[in-house]
């Protein structure tokens, strides 16, 4: 159906507490703003609290509804029930038409909760990730997985994780590959210029992010040493945006302060992190997202874990999952830095996660089943008949 047969905006209501959730989902957000077809109703819960407001206003993304339950070390169980309760209340307040998450945070999981307790039907972008690890990496397995049960849309980055879904039962119809927003995101950033790189040499320069909860501790120290070993190189230049987690701070900063070649930085505005990693000849990342941007700008990555929901950019040659060891990260990264034939060929392996156009195929996908259920005469048809399969909905 046509997607001008829809007579009222779709109150979507996109929900996001991390950075990379907002990264994310800020094109999506955009996109429906300017859309007559759309009315967005952003709200954060503020699970990553600093590092997102400093950058939403930037991302041109406004707030509708902002909750605030965060607390210091606070347990998974305790976040996930304030979660679920707080947006919960929201959903009964707003009535949205669908609920957009993304990922695979315990945010994403809650959102999807208290939208398929009210009987909303739930978007999840960036859905079908899969490590076959029901722990690792934790919780975000066991997170993303559960979604994959309650969502009617699911927006999968690639055809692995597309077929990943359907493996698991999705029926075909709900399952659609985009490509990832993040590349929506990184190229509209890189085109607005106005990120600043942290990088002031013209050495070798080494991009690293850490924060996972299964490297925290013991692994994540002797990480540490590792990247001190190597900047201890003299020809690097290494950047380390470090975490607000008190546990990453705590592993990391006894290992690395005071190194002449490694610059400490508070986490990075999104613009200047883009400047930065564009600016960088290598990565080192435990993350997932940077696996994901770094092809698009032909920067190897190699990935400090032990599995990884994003083979794809392994299988190109973009990206090396060399695990946590510290001996495995400083041969391969003085393997890079060392080989310049070697480098060549992760530089140039390109990027299997999209062309930057997956916003407007989500925003088009909605459209086009909003239209079919506006024209069916029953705005509530899409929520309560659906009662087969999984991302099924009852109203009894």
């Amino acid at each position: 159906m046509s997607a001008d047969l829809i007579t009222a905006p779709v109150r979507a209501m996109l929900v996001l507490g991390t950075r990379p959730e907002a990264i994310k989902l800020a094109p999506v957000a955009r996109a429906m703003a300017l859309s007559p077809l759309f009315e967005p109703l952003v709200v954060t819960t503020g699970q990553h609290r600093e590092m997102l407001h400093q950058m939403l206003g930037l991302l041109r993304v406004p707030v509708h509804t902002q909750l605030d339950v965060m607390r210091d070390r606070q347990q998974l169980s305790t976040l996930t029930a304030r979660l679920v309760d707080g947006l919960g209340e929201v959903v009964r307040a707003e009535r949205p038409d669908l609920v957009v998450v993304q990922g695979d945070t315990t945010t994403a999981l809650t959102g999807a909760l208290a939208a398929f307790y009210e009987h909303v039907p739930i978007a999840h972008v960036e859905a079908g990730l899969r490590t076959g690890v029901l722990d690792n990496p934790f919780p975000e397995e066991l997170n993303r997985r559960l979604i994959g049960r309650m969502a009617r849309w699911h927006f999968a980055p690639t055809q692995r994780a597309a077929d990943h879904l359907t493996a698991e039962g999705v029926p075909g119809a709900e399952v659609f590959t985009t490509g990832n927003t993040v590349i929506d995101n990184l190229l509209w950033v890189l085109e607005e210029g106005t990120g600043q790189s942290l990088f002031r040499t013209r050495l070798r320069r080494v991009l690293v992010t850490l924060h996972r909860r299964e490297n925290q501790g013991a692994v994540m120290r002797s990480m540490g040493r590792a990247l001190r070993r190597l900047a201890d190189r003299g020809d690097v230049e290494m950047v380390l945006p470090l975490h607000k987690s008190p546990a990453v701070r705590e592993a990391l900063l006894p290992e690395l302060t005071d190194h002449p070649h490694i610059e400490i930085a508070e986490p990075l505005g999104y613009l200047d992190f883009s400047a930065t990693l564009a600016a960088c000849d290598l990565v080192l990342t435990d993350s997932g997202g940077i696996q994901e941007e770094a092809p698009t700008l032909g920067k190897p990555a190699l990935v400090l874990r032990t599995t990884t929901e994003r083979p794809e950019a392994v299988e190109a040659g973009a990206a090396r999952l060399v695990g946590t060891e510290p001996e495995a990260i400083l041969e391969a990264a003085v393997h890079l830095l060392d080989d310049p034939a070697a480098y060549a060929r992760m530089a140039t392996a390109g990027n299997p996660f999209g062309d930057g156009h997956a916003t407007d195929r989500i925003i088009a996908q909605l459209a086009e089943d909003f239209g079919a259920d506006a024209d069916d005469g029953d705005a509530a048809e899409l929520v309560t008949t659906r009662t087969e399969g999984p991302g099924s909905y009852s109203t009894a």
